[in-house]
C-alpha cells in the first residue's frame, strides 16, 4: 500500500504595493529614546500549504487584500507603541498626547496611529502583521496553512521577522 505524500509549497508576498511610510521613535529605556524620523517599510510574507491535486495550493490575492488595507492604514502616519511601558499616551478631542520622560509630544489625531505593539520596531510590527492574518482561523484552515513568516523591511539588509506554524 503507498503511503500519500502530503506536497507542500511556500507562496511568497512581497509585491510593490505591500508598503508603506511611517515615522516612528524606539524606546531604549525610562530616559533614552530616538528622535522621530521616518523609514518606508516593505512587507514580505511567506505562507506555507499543501499544493492540492490541481497542483493549486490557494488564491494568494486573499491575503494581498487583507495585508494592503493594513499597509494603508498606517501610510504616512506617526506609529505609537501603545503598550510602552514608558511612555503614557492619551487622547482628547483633538489630540494625541505622548509623554516620555518628562516631554510631552503633541500629534493630531490624523498625524498619530497607536499600535498596540510594546516598541516600534522591524520586529514587533512583523508580529502585528502576523496578528493581524491570524484573525480568520477559518480562512487559515481552508487554506491548509501550516506557516506564516512575516518580514518587515526598513531597507536593504534590514529587517524584522516573525514566524507562526501549526
Amino acid at each position: 500500500m503507498r503511503t500519500k505524500i502530503t506536497r507542500l509549497a511556500t507562496i511568497e508576498l512581497f509585491k510593490e504595493a505591500l508598503k508603506f511610510s511611517a515615522g516612528h521613535f524606539t524606546v531604549f529605556s525610562s530616559t533614552d529614546r530616538e528622535n522621530i524620523h521616518g523609514h518606508d517599510y516593505r512587507i514580505h510574507v511567506s505562507l506555507t500549504t499543501e499544493i492540492e491535486d490541481e497542483g493549486l495550493s490557494f488564491d494568494y490575492r486573499f491575503y494581498e487584500k487583507q495585508l494592503l488595507p493594513l499597509c494603508r492604514s498606517l501610510d504616512k502616519t506617526i506609529l505609537i507603541a501603545g503598550l510602552c511601558k514608558y511612555l503614557k499616551v492619551s487622547k482628547d478631542d483633538e489630540y494625541c498626547c505622548v509623554e516620555f520622560n518628562g516631554e510631552k509630544m503633541m500629534l493630531l489625531h490624523r498625524d498619530a496611529t497607536i499600535l498596540p505593539i510594546y516598541n516600534v520596531t522591524v520586529e514587533e510590527l512583523s508580529h502585528w502583521f502576523l496578528q493581524q492574518l491570524l484573525m480568520d482561523q477559518e480562512q487559515l484552515r481552508r487554506h491548509r496553512i501550516q506557516k506564516i513568516e512575516v518580514k518587515v523591511l526598513t531597507g536593504l539588509g534590514r529587517s524584522g521577522s516573525t514566524v507562526w506554524h501549526i
